[in-house]
């Protein structure tokens, strides 16, 4: 199944035509397409050639742009995420890629309760304001880890 990082996207897109070839560059992005194909697709950061920051990932898979916000209308939006498919990525498609699906990758009983509290909804907040998203609470196996006030 792929595993992608969807910043390569975003941080290559400025070159990657150059090295790549303009018939080569149309599927070497092509996030949408794998998961058509698959009906599974994995994200991930690349850390640490990309940032650790699992927000810039959803950010990247959704908007398909850098964190300048450009290019305007994305980068080969066409293969932009929904921010469910994007949020699946990174979660429930991840850890079945892991094969850890009955332990990991969603809230149920169970299962371990890895998981964080944000300070915004990022399933409705306007885009631009995805990849700025602030971290509230961490949670490992249901324990508060990390709290920012």
């Amino acid at each position: 199944m792929p595993a992608v990082q969807p910043t390569h996207a975003t941080s290559d897109m400025y070159w990657a035509d150059e090295r790549l070839g303009e018939s080569r560059i149309k599927t070497a992005y092509a996030y949408k397409q794998l998961l058509n194909q698959n009906g599974v697709l994995i994200n991930g950061s690349d850390f640490p050639v990309e940032a650790i920051n699992p927000l810039f990932g959803f950010y990247a898979a959704v908007a398909r742009k850098d964190q300048q916000f450009m290019p305007k209308d994305g980068f080969q939006k066409e293969n932009g995420l929904t921010r469910q498919e994007a949020l699946k990525a990174m979660t429930i498609w991840a850890a079945y890629g892991a094969f850890e699906e009955n332990e990991k990758g969603s809230l149920e009983a169970g299962k371990f309760a890895d998981f964080v509290v944000l300070e915004k909804d990022i399933m409705t907040i306007p885009e631009k304001e995805l990849f700025g998203v602030k971290v509230l609470y961490t949670y490992i196996g249901g324990v508060l880890v990390y709290n920012s006030k």
